[in-house]
């Protein structure tokens, strides 16, 4: 869930009122003792016990900079690094004065406004230390980008600011889930590339997509009404630009983590057979639209047009519910009381009942039922559209469990490893997606 935008994106949103820090240790009753969310806090706070939010570069309670850093998995405070032979302009966190040094990525002051940090060598360091792969003075999240918009046209300052913040989340949730994220700097055939573009007078139609790690988004999509527009014409319940980053990479991580191991013949009987004709299918699905009964396998209609677009699509739906639930999680939400509109889940609803994690995941599942019946009703009160305007057919269920799996053994590093480089080449182009 996204923090209310400040009038300056560099800088902290600080709410007005006093803040308690979350108690983790806490015994309350509460949703995030069923939700068992699969990753980390999203609940930062600043040294001055104020909560901070993962956009925030400094706090306005008490002037402290602030950062994301990689190792710490989020924001945190900063202060000016002063051990023996620091650099000019570096911090350490805050309290930990002997600890790794950081600079500031060199996007901070751009209209990208980038509040993560990048490693400084120390004494006796190799000066390459934690920064292989990285474009020289920037991090990891800016150095996936490899095309921004034209910034001698105004407007297109706030789109990438947009686009970067949006990613900056994808990315900071690639790594809460131990997921590799590799730039196209150290990997050049197969390494991340995000590319930014915008639609010139007499060129192509930039359509989002994705070949062979490099991922391509129309840069329109950050402006809200043609994004609204969009999702209005083509009857789609939902459509954000962090919605169209995580249905990307889930080709992506097809690519990376199903095609060439062991879970492609799972993942087949479960989606169908990605052998079947693409542009074919896409060109079907567009003239003809979705099978009749799509709602009892799909988690959109968008899903059924092709076996990988129902794994992006499900694979952005896993990661929504899951950066939903560590928000939810991290605030210490209660939904524990909450009348459902439709009965939980079973273990036997899902993909593997007998698997080891299964009964986590079917925590996590049915707490998720929970939230957003919460969240559903809050977006009522206010007269919006559902926060969360989707039903998950049991067929879909089966699809997030193999998907929680797949991710779950990059985490725990368990069976089933990569066993040569991903060679397959998922669609290069593709209409946007409901994600």
């Amino acid at each position: 869930m996204e923090e209310t935008a400040s009038a300056d994106p560099a800088v902290v949103e600080q709410n007005p009122a006093d803040a308690t820090p979350v108690d983790e240790a806490s015994t309350q009753p509460s949703l995030a003792a069923e939700l068992k969310a699969p990753t980390v806090t999203r609940a930062y706070q600043c040294q001055c016990g104020r909560p901070v939010f993962l956009r925030n570069s400094q706090c306005l309670a008490c002037g402290t900079p602030l950062g994301y850093v990689e190792e710490k998995l989020g924001v945190v405070p900063l202060a000016p690094a002063t051990h023996e032979g620091a650099e000019p302009d570096t911090f350490t966190v805050f309290g930990d004065t002997n600890g790794r040094a950081y600079r500031s990525c060199a996007n901070l002051m751009t209209p990208a406004a980038c509040n993560w940090m990048v490693p400084a060598p120390r004494e006796g360091d190799d000066p390459s230390f934690n920064t292989d792969g990285l474009v020289p003075g920037m991090c990891l999240a800016c150095s996936v980008t490899r095309t921004i918009p034209d910034l001698s046209i105004e407007a297109n300052g706030e789109l990438w600011r947009k686009l970067e913040l949006a990613k900056r989340r994808l990315i900071s949730q690639l790594l809460a889930l131990g997921l590799p994220v590799v730039t196209r700097l150290s990997d050049p055939d197969h390494g991340l590339a995000f590319d930014f573009l915008g639609n010139l007078p007499g060129g192509p139609h930039v359509t989002t997509g994705h070949s062979m790690g490099v991922i391509t988004l129309n840069a329109e999509e950050a402006e809200d009404a043609v994004r609204e527009r969009i999702r209005a014409e083509m009857r789609e319940p939902y459509r954000t630009l962090v919605g169209h980053f995580r249905h990307e990479i889930g080709h992506y991580y097809w690519d990376l983590l199903v095609q060439p191991t062991s879970w492609l013949d799972a993942f087949r009987e479960l989606f169908g057979d990605e052998r079947a004709d693409y542009a074919g299918a896409l060109q079907n699905h567009y003239n003809n639209g979705p099978p009749i009964d799509w709602a009892l396998r799909h988690v959109t209609s968008y899903a059924s047009a092709h076996p990988w677009e129902d794994w992006a699509e499900t694979w952005a739906h896993y990661l929504h519910m899951a950066d939903t639930a560590d928000t939810a999680k991290s605030f210490g939400v209660d939904a524990q009381n909450v009348e459902l509109t439709s009965d939980l889940f079973e273990l036997s609803d899902l993909w593997q009942p007998e698997h080891p994690g299964a009964s986590e995941f079917l925590d996590f599942l049915n707490g998720w039922l929970r939230l957003t019946n919460v969240l559903n009703e809050l977006s009522r009160s206010m007269g919006q559209p559902d926060f969360y305007p989707f039903v998950l057919p049991h067929e879909a269920v089966r699809k997030l469990h193999f998907i929680h799996e797949v991710i779950a053994q990059q985490r725990t590093g368990g069976e089933g490893p990569v066993t040569e480089p991903p060679i397959a080449d998922s669609p290069t182009a593709e209409a946007p997606a409901a994600a």
